[in-house]
């Protein structure tokens, strides 16, 4: 029996013509600073279980220069999205629970580059977390596969990334809307993503 060709990613052009990804609203995105804020995040990523993650990292344009990052650390539920900067004082303990507690499942793309990063910088040990990019992999394609292609592939929506916010620097003390948007949405898609596959019913 011959095995059936490998599925082709959607070409710019396909995408280009699928619906827009939805984004959560800025009301639903919150830069944590406070104690109370902290706690309310921990309480409501532990009740989700499965939570978006990602991480962003002022941008080096030197070969060479040394990664300072992460800079900022994001967490979202299918609701809401948590931005923490890493510099901010009196963070370190909900990262700590966050990312090295079992009870939060961190779901993202890319989850690779970002262990040596996190270890590097918090020193911490990125726990209970799935690599989105390699669980669309097993649908047949011959590389893992990016957070916008995966949007296309598995939601069948196209998902915008900003060029700008992505090369912008997140070591900035204040944060712009756009890079609060990019954040939030990087992990809001990476779940959305996941819990489609995991929905899906398995062959065989």
């Amino acid at each position: 029996m011959r095995k059936p060709p490998a599925p082709s990613r959607p070409t710019a052009e396909e995408i280009a013509a699928m619906p827009a990804y939805a984004p959560l609203p800025a009301g639903r995105i919150h830069l944590l600073k406070s104690p109370e804020q902290l706690d309310a995040a921990a309480n409501a990523l532990r009740q989700a279980r499965h939570v978006g993650f990602d991480t962003e990292s002022k941008p080096v344009f030197v070969a060479g220069a040394p990664q300072t990052g992460p800079e900022v650390i994001q967490f979202a539920t299918l609701t809401d999205a948590y931005i923490v900067q890493t510099a901010t004082p009196g963070v370190g303990e909900f990262l700590r629970a966050m990312i090295e507690g079992e009870d939060v499942i961190k779901v993202g793309f890319g989850l690779a580059s970002d262990r040596p990063q996190i270890q590097r910088r918090l020193g911490l040990r990125l726990a209970a977390a799935i690599d989105v990019s390699q669980l669309v992999k097993k649908l047949g394609f011959k590389d893992a596969v990016g957070l916008k292609a995966a949007v296309a592939i598995v939601l069948g929506q196209r998902f915008s990334k900003s060029r700008k916010a992505t090369t912008s620097n997140w070591a900035n003390a204040t944060l712009t809307p756009q890079q609060l948007h990019y954040a939030a949405n990087d992990a809001h898609a990476s779940l959305r993503v996941y819990l489609a596959l995991a929905a899906a019913p398995s062959e065989g």
